[in-house]
């Protein structure tokens, strides 16, 4: 991978990353919140909505940290057991089909939000929904982005036989291993 690559993937990764841990934290803190107000006698109306949202938000936004570091489920075994050519042009319909399902997607969510328009939330009525669902396009797009950002380090990888599944299990298995021997 080329030096740029390396580091718009690094401040990529950092980024989601941030927004991610950001998000789990306000989640962790709204539900805190509620509970100890519920105990208290005390409900707030607008927790369900706001929780489930930030469920939804961080979804998304793990899914494109996910993808950029390509550790969604994957078939390496079956398509390491093709022939070079094949492995590679499989590589490359499968790519397809990622980008185009998140192409739709996002297509798709830009049509929601138009169809939203005006909508808020039932609890929060000052939020617009707008605002809420505008992570389905958002989302699709980081996804995008983040599939061709990690593209090239897995082509040349696979081109090579070396499975990313397995050098993470691997990777994992000699952390243990280390950890293990400090023990004994």
């Amino acid at each position: 991978m080329t030096p740029l690559l390396t580091q718009t993937n690094r401040i990529a990764s950092r980024l989601l990353e941030w927004i991610t841990v950001l998000l789990m934290v306000g989640l962790t803190i709204v539900v805190i919140v509620a509970v100890i107000a519920r105990l208290m006698g005390q409900s707030f109306s607008w927790y369900d909505e706001v929780a489930a949202i930030m469920l939804a938000w961080i979804t998304y936004y793990g899914s494109a940290l996910a993808a950029l570091h390509r550790r969604h489920i994957g078939f390496d075994s079956v398509l390491l057991a093709l022939p070079t050519r094949y492995r590679m042009i499989a590589v490359l319909v499968g790519e397809a089909l990622v980008l185009l399902f998140f192409v739709l997607m996002a297509r798709a969510g830009f049509q929601v939000l138009e169809v939203l328009e005006g909508d808020t939330l039932t609890s929060l009525t000052w939020v617009p929904v707008q605002l809420t669902q505008s992570v389905i396009p958002i989302g699709a797009i980081l996804f995008i982005i983040c599939q061709l950002l990690s593209l090239p380090h897995y082509w040349v990888q696979t081109s090579r036989g070396i499975s990313l599944e397995h050098a993470e299990i691997e990777e994992e298995v000699e952390t243990e291993l280390a950890k293990n021997k400090e023990r004994v």
